[in-house]
């Protein structure tokens, strides 16, 4: 490929899924994919979440007759487990008082209702330049120091989270990078290429690791990481999903997933399930001990789903589709309770994340768009709480850090951008002078 190209040729593969989900069959993947005996892992199987029982005895019900998103507000009841409630533990402490003591205490303490927010305020800090082609995905570090960012240029670059400044260029691929994944302590980071690797990169020296992570037999779409970080999950063009054993980078299992080219794979926050999606229209949730198939969930419509994301409480799916929608499923009970709409996306495969606002009671979805916007969505109401201009073209990955009210994207106009949430105050001051 001559740099005479258009920037759209130099994407990575999977930026040009078409509407229609329809793949050329030289990409078709080989039969081996299916059983990989000589990968296998054989290991104690760990008692599932409750949620993980509720699924596997639930496994019978139809997919279709509950597609609907046409639900009840259950979520506003629920938005605030998305993150954990540090206020759990004075709650669990007052059960040792008195009843007339726990009055009191209620009584003193209860805070009068406020009102939610209903907006929100980001402003673009920092626009950090140095890729040579699109940006196609990037990722805060867990411990927020941290951006890594991705591109069809064949690096990875690492980014100081404040400043911006930029801490390593990873070089080593040989062909586009579409995805990248942190370990849990921040010290590894993970890439999949159009080469039909996966490398694992020590950060603290900018180097990879000796052996590389080889078995897809085409383009490495996406990767996550097992919550304790033991643990890899890839989707290929190949149609296939592997399990990796990132110490000695061999294939732990494999799934014969889907019927077209993966798009995206995610743990959810105990280890035990994955999600993965494709552009044949089903979202998959497996068990990740045994590789058994738990749950197919399928819209209607049947658009291609290029994106999956578990929710941080581990309750629902979030999926990203080609025909401009983002929808949220509960996953137990085969369910869509909510599509969220506003952005476009047709073509390209865009990322998104949750977020919180509102001092962290209110969750909020955050995802690219082909118009060069970003929206957010709040989580229970599907409004559109702000959308962000900055970027020229399609934007293509996105993060955000909670706690930090920070957020991170990228895209075809081959920059990265960092957004920080205004205070209350700073907006209305705003607001006022605009009025």
């Amino acid at each position: 490929m001559d740099d005479s190209d258009s920037e759209s040729s130099h994407l990575p593969k999977r930026r040009r899924i078409s509407n229609s989900g329809q793949r050329n069959s030289r990409y078709s993947s080989p039969d081996e994919l299916a059983a990989s005996s000589d990968h296998e892992f054989r290991y104690t199987r760990r008692a599932s979440s409750s949620a993980h029982k509720d699924l596997a005895g639930s496994r019978r019900q139809s997919y279709h007759d509950a597609a609907s998103d046409e639900s009840p507000d259950e979520l506003d009841h629920t938005v605030h487990t998305f993150y954990r409630d540090k206020r759990a533990r004075g709650r669990r402490n007052s059960d040792s008082m008195s009843s007339r003591e726990q009055s009191v205490v209620t009584a003193r303490s209860r805070p009068s209702p406020e009102r939610k927010l209903s907006y929100m305020m980001y402003k673009q800090k920092l626009v950090l330049k140095g890729h040579r082609r699109g940006v196609a995905a990037v990722k805060f570090s867990p411990d927020g120091r941290c951006i890594a960012s991705c591109s069809a240029d064949a690096t990875i670059r690492i980014w100081d989270t404040v400043t911006g400044k930029q801490i390593h260029i990873l070089e080593g691929h040989l062909a586009g990078i579409s995805t990248i994944a942190w370990s849990p302590d921040s010290k590894t980071l993970a890439s999949g290429s159009d080469d039909k690797s996966i490398r694992l990169w020590d950060i603290s020296t900018g180097k990879p690791y000796p052996v590389p992570l080889l078995g897809h037999h085409n383009y490495i779409y996406s990767l996550a990481f097992s919550p304790k970080g033991n643990m890899l999950v890839s989707g290929s063009y190949d149609e296939a999903v592997f399990v990796w054993d990132v110490r000695t980078a061999r294939v732990m299992r494999s799934l014969p997933a889907h019927s077209d080219p993966v798009g995206g794979v995610d743990f959810i926050r105990d280890g035990t399930l994955i999600v993965s999606c494709a552009g044949d229209g089903l979202i998959r949730i497996w068990d990740t001990a045994t590789g058994q198939c738990l749950r197919t969930l399928v819209h209607e419509d049947n658009a291609p789903v290029t994106s999956v994301r578990f929710s941080p409480n581990g309750k629902f799916v979030l999926a990203w589709t080609l025909d401009s929608c983002v929808r949220l499923w509960n996953y137990v009970e085969g369910r869509c309770v909510k599509t969220y709409q506003g952005h476009i996306n047709e073509k390209y495969s865009i990322g998104g994340a949750f977020g919180i606002y509102g001092g962290g009671d209110q969750a909020f979805i955050a995802s690219g768009s082909e118009d060069g916007d970003i929206a957010l969505w709040d989580v229970p109401s599907k409004n559109i709480l702000q959308r962000l201009e900055g970027h020229e073209g399609v934007v293509l990955g996105l993060d955000t850090l909670s706690g930090k009210d920070l957020l991170v994207s990228g895209g075809l106009d081959r920059t990265v951008r960092i957004w920080r949430a205004e205070e209350e105050e700073d907006y209305q001051a705003m607001k006022e002078e605009m009025d």
